[in-house]
């Protein structure tokens, strides 16, 4: 739907996703927004932006594999890990460049995909779930006990991204950051106007419909595995370079709950939706990380330890079973209903 007054009248219109003036002054405003963001924010919020676009990369990937196929995943940190372990064992023993690692970062998180989405054929559901969780356990094992490879418990040093010689200072890395959201962003939203994309949806409404159409349920699946992993193995690039020193312990279960309940918040089956989910429980980690936690140690000094990180779950949750039971299609649709209004006005209906 388009608003009032604007017209197509070409089929290649018709296809676009950028399809008005206003839009693209839009997207212009808004990059050149967060280009800047970087130069004028504290060294602590900049520090944020990174880690909110490792993160909303890791999203996009889940939004393909659960959002869009319907094979809901809770491993997505373990293959944010292979990614940067396949990052840094290449370049510090190998001498490999980051930008060579930077593809293979994501085959190999996808290829450990594949390993782990095999059983999606036979399994759904809990099922499908508990195998997920599975690999979450298995990877983060063989990472801390195969120490000749990966160091073990104590982990890798990774090489810095240099530039002219000069390391990458905190705002040159959110460009980067910010860079490969946008072409990763591009590449999700397109994939899901692809035919690919429409066998995802198929199965994910109805698998058997989908196999008696005629889509080959083993292939789309491990399609949507590699993928959903070969974004994580991205995020995962961005991460080893960003803590020049990694281990198993960064890469926890409770990082992959939070990716999945950044997609339920933001929207299943949504682009947009998965930026709105990682940016907005990004946020709540924040403000109770930063704010909230300080006011209760001092309130309950007795639970100034454990407080910070357990008042981050709660809030979590809280965050995650309001949207399940108020809005359970996400931020996204709050924001299409907005877009709705503006798009019809100055008309009722």
């Amino acid at each position: 739907m388009l608003p009032c007054g604007t017209f197509n009248t070409r089929p290649e219109e018709d296809m676009a996703i950028v399809r008005t003036k206003t839009q693209w002054l839009l997207i212009a405003v808004g990059l050149v927004f967060f280009v800047s963001l970087g130069l004028f924010s504290p060294e602590d919020w900049v520090v944020w932006l990174i880690l909110l676009g490792i993160y909303a990369i890791a999203v996009l990937g889940l939004h393909i594999l659960t959002g869009l196929c319907g094979q809901f995943s809770m491993g997505q940190a373990a293959f944010m890990a292979v990614g940067a372990y396949t990052t840094a064992i290449f370049e510090s023993r190998y001498g490999l460049s980051p930008w060579a690692t930077l593809p293979l970062a994501g085959i190999f998180a996808g290829l450990v995909g594949l390993l782990f989405g095999t059983p999606a054929l036979r399994i759904k559901g809990f099922y499908l779930v508990m195998s997920t969780i599975a690999a979450q356990f298995i990877v983060i094992w063989i990472l801390r006990e195969w120490e000749t490879v990966t160091g073990g418990a104590f982990g890798i040093d990774v090489p810095a991204i240099k530039i002219g010689g000069e390391k990458l200072s905190d705002v040159q890395f959110w460009w980067l950051t910010l860079g490969l959201l946008v072409v990763m962003l591009i590449l999700a939203k397109n994939i899901q106007r692809t035919a690919t994309g429409r066998r995802f949806v198929a199965v994910r409404d109805n698998d058997l419909a989908a196999e008696v159409m005629g889509v080959n349920l083993l292939r789309t699946k491990l399609v949507a595995f590699f993928i959903g992993c070969f974004y994580a193995g991205i995020a995962g690039w961005l991460w080893a370079h960003f803590y020049p020193h990694i281990s198993p312990e960064q890469f926890t279960f409770k990082d992959s709950l939070w990716f999945l309940g950044m997609i339920i918040v933001g929207g299943m089956g949504s682009t947009t939706g998965a930026i709105f989910g990682a940016t907005m429980l990004r946020i709540v980690d924040k403000t109770t990380t930063d704010y909230l936690a300080p006011v209760l140690k001092e309130a309950f000094p007795g639970l100034a330890v454990q407080i910070a990180d357990a008042l981050s779950l709660i809030v979590f949750a809280l965050v995650v079973i309001f949207f399940i039971l108020v809005e359970p299609r996400g931020l996204y649709h709050r924001f299409q209903r907005l877009r709705l209004y503006y798009q019809l006005h100055p008309f009722a209906y």
